[in-house]
């Protein structure tokens, strides 16, 4: 049985952004994506488990990679509202998820957001670390960095309020040549570029404004 509370808290995104009752998420997520994904973690604290509501919707992950016609029928524009609905109660029965998990999933569907699945999984999933102490954070330099430039960079982002305080750091290191130097610095939803190609562009569009 549809959790009706639940339901509407996330039938529109100006509710969802406001029906936070001492839930708040730990970490401040943006756009479309990061609003489901924080109404998402505020009604699994109130109604589940963090770990379940995770595994389930990995679950779904799982599922939508590994069946190519599902994760085509899922964000085909032809399909109506009734027929995405149906294609999620599927799922949610062949799968047994939880009621909490379930219902997230059928109001994706009947909001047409189904599309957005796995942008919204990566970012409960920043959540579910925050939640366990984890705060993940991505590097991107031009060049593999060497591990005691690693190491600063994990004390000096460990210190800063983009982590906080009681929050174990998980850094990564990307490399992506056409940054050309520098670093892009990407904390949650929190990005800073110091890149030189950025820099450049900036360069270019003074540039262009100016002559």
């Amino acid at each position: 049985m549809i959790s009706s509370v639940f339901k509407r808290s996330l039938s529109s995104t100006r509710y969802l952004s406001n029906n936070v009752k001492n839930t708040k998420p730990p970490l401040q997520l943006f756009g479309i994506d990061g609003t489901y994904a924080n109404s998402l973690y505020s009604a699994t604290i109130q109604q589940s488990d963090m770990n379940q509501t995770y595994n389930s919707l990995k679950k779904v992950e799982d599922i939508i990679k590994g069946d190519p016609k599902l994760e085509e029928a899922l964000t085909d524009p032809s399909l109506t509202r009734d027929d995405r609905v149906s294609i999620i109660k599927q799922v949610n029965k062949n799968l047994e998820l939880d009621n909490t998990t379930a219902n997230f999933l059928l109001v994706l569907a009947e909001n047409n957001r189904l599309g957005n699945f796995p942008s919204i999984f990566k970012k409960f999933g920043m959540l579910n670390d925050a939640h366990n102490g984890i705060i993940e954070a991505k590097v991107t330099s031009a060049k593999p960095l060497e591990s005691k430039v690693l190491k600063r960079l994990q004390n000096s982002i460990g210190k800063s309020t983009f982590v906080g305080e009681g929050k174990t750091l998980k850094l990564t290191n990307d490399v992506n040549p056409d940054i050309q130097g520098g670093l892009v610095v990407e904390v949650g939803d929190r990005t800073v570029d110091v890149s030189i190609s950025n820099k450049l562009a900036k360069l270019n569009q003074t540039l262009r404004e100016n002559l």
